[in-house]
């Protein structure tokens, strides 16, 4: 059996008193792209910075491709938190400097990352004169110097607009599927995350409280489906429902519709039972859960 990319059990962090992470299990299997998730403070660069080495765990096992220790770690390239340059120098030159201080990688490795984040050409200007999208853009370059099999990033799109927010959603998507590389990123955006990964794990407050696909996860919270209904009398709809099996107001939908939950009645089957209720639907509208909705079901603290 292949072993996972990235798998952790029982990684544990302590800051004195608190403890940032718990008891934390990841699995990552080679050729996803993973999202880490939590609100702000759950422990998620922390986390990060355990896997990586850059801080000691206090407990814990971390194996990249089945491998520990510092031997792990030729496997990965990371860019964590916001990347920092020497502004005054081209993007090539720090890219040079991060060469030869890691020791990994060598000018032709430098050239075809460049070429893979779309700096090919600008690579000679110096840093100061990068727009924020392509300081991340560079930061991801660094991390690719080497040819890691595992990228790691922590908070990619932060701070960027929505353009640049794109721009950087299509390189992963792009590298992902031309270079196959595995890919966990860390974020608190969760629309960037739903539309670029197949795997996530939520955590708060440092532990694990959800990990699987997407979807899966998404509909897996419940056997009730919900459904947007109007109708040309809408007191006439509110009053039928209470006679309905299997169907439960839930409040109010979008564009003044009445938002109701069905448990094991098809959305057809509402259809025909308000019809033979005498009731003229105007709109029947499924509801589709989305990532966001399954976050703040999970977790007690705010998006922020």
């Amino acid at each position: 059996m292949t072993a996972p990319a990235l798998m952790t059990r029982g990684l544990t962090r302590r800051f004195g008193s608190r403890t940032a992470v718990d008891d934390l299990s990841i699995e990552v299997q080679e050729g996803d792209t993973y999202g880490f998730l939590g609100p702000n403070g759950a422990g998620k660069t922390t986390a990060i910075r355990c896997i990586l080495g850059l801080i000691k765990k206090d407990a814990g096992d971390v194996a990249i491709f089945g491998e520990t220790g510092l031997a792990a770690r030729r496997h990965v390239g990371a860019m964590v938190e916001t990347p920092a340059f020497h502004k005054w120098m081209s993007g090539r030159a720090n890219l040079e400097r991060a060469v030869a201080f890691a020791g990994v990688g060598d000018r032709a490795d430098i050239d075809r990352a460049l070429e893979l984040v779309g700096l090919k050409g600008r690579e000679e200007e110096p840093v100061g004169t990068y727009s924020l999208g392509m300081r991340q853009r560079l930061g991801i370059a660094r991390a690719l110097v080497g040819r890691p099999r595992l990228l790691i990033l922590d908070e990619p799109t932060n701070g960027l607009d929505p353009r640049g927010m794109k721009e950087v959603r299509d390189l992963l998507a792009n590298l992902a599927r031309t270079e196959k590389l595995t890919i966990f990123i860390s974020s608190h955006l969760l629309s960037e995350i739903e539309a670029l990964c197949s795997r996530v794990g939520i955590i708060e407050d440092g532990r694990m409280i959800a990990e699987g696909q997407v979807d899966e996860l998404v509909a897996g919270r419940s056997s009730v489906q919900e459904v947007d209904v109007a109708a040309v009398d809408m007191a006439a709809l509110g009053r039928v429902i209470g006679g309905l099996d299997g169907v439960s107001l839930l409040g109010d939908g979008v564009e003044g519709r009445l938002r109701l939950g069905l448990d094991g009645l098809s959305v057809p089957g509402l259809n025909r039972s308000l019809l033979d209720a005498g009731i003229e639907v105007e709109a029947l509208v499924p509801v589709q859960k989305s990532l966001e909705d399954l976050f703040l079901a999970l977790t007690r603290k705010e998006i922020t």
